[in-house]
């Protein structure tokens, strides 16, 4: 073999290493009671962030970009106690029954929808429970979603997670 294919080989070997560990990064089991939540914005028609972040109990949380955000694999970040607190207030209205899914989507209980707006999935998870999932279709503007609307999109001020979102501006 030649010492260019080498290097080369070589390369692609450690490179492959680095794409393992983004994927195995995860977050530690949680200490204190309480659900872990999982968020995932989806994609638009556009340039949304698209990402899915958990947060537990303890205030670990794990970003996960998927595009259109500022930050190149999962992103660790912390939020305090009051964070979590507002996190999983603000939610708290709009959660299922335990152990149930809820879709809010057109054609099913939606009347005013605009097309090419993410969706969103908000889950709740807890050891030993079923999770507690919710499905929003960002699209869907009836009135009885106003708040919903409003609760998802504070979440990124909220967490304290908004520079991890802004995806970096076009090189000129």
């Amino acid at each position: 073999m030649s010492k260019n294919m080498m290097m080369g080989l070589a390369a692609a070997m450690l490179l492959s290493g680095c794409v393992t560990d983004r994927e195995s990064v995860e977050l530690e089991k949680p200490v204190r009671v309480g659900d872990v939540i999982r968020f995932t914005a989806g994609r638009c028609f556009g340039a949304c962030p698209a990402y899915t972040l958990r947060v537990t109990p303890d205030g670990s949380g794990l970003l996960e970009p998927e595009r259109f955000t500022s930050v190149p694999g999962p992103t660790r970040f912390a939020v305090t106690q009051a964070q979590y607190r507002r996190f999983r207030a603000s939610l708290a209205p709009f959660r299922p029954l335990s152990g149930t899914s809820k879709r809010i989507a057109q054609g099913e209980n939606c009347t005013r929808f605009a097309t090419d707006m993410p969706g969103y999935v908000i889950e709740w998870t807890r050891e030993g429970k079923q999770p507690t999932r919710l499905e929003y279709q960002s699209g869907c503007m009836d009135a009885r979603y106003a708040k919903l609307r409003t609760a998802i999109g504070g979440i990124p001020r909220m967490l304290d997670i908004e520079p991890l979102l802004k995806a970096p501006l076009p090189k000129k």
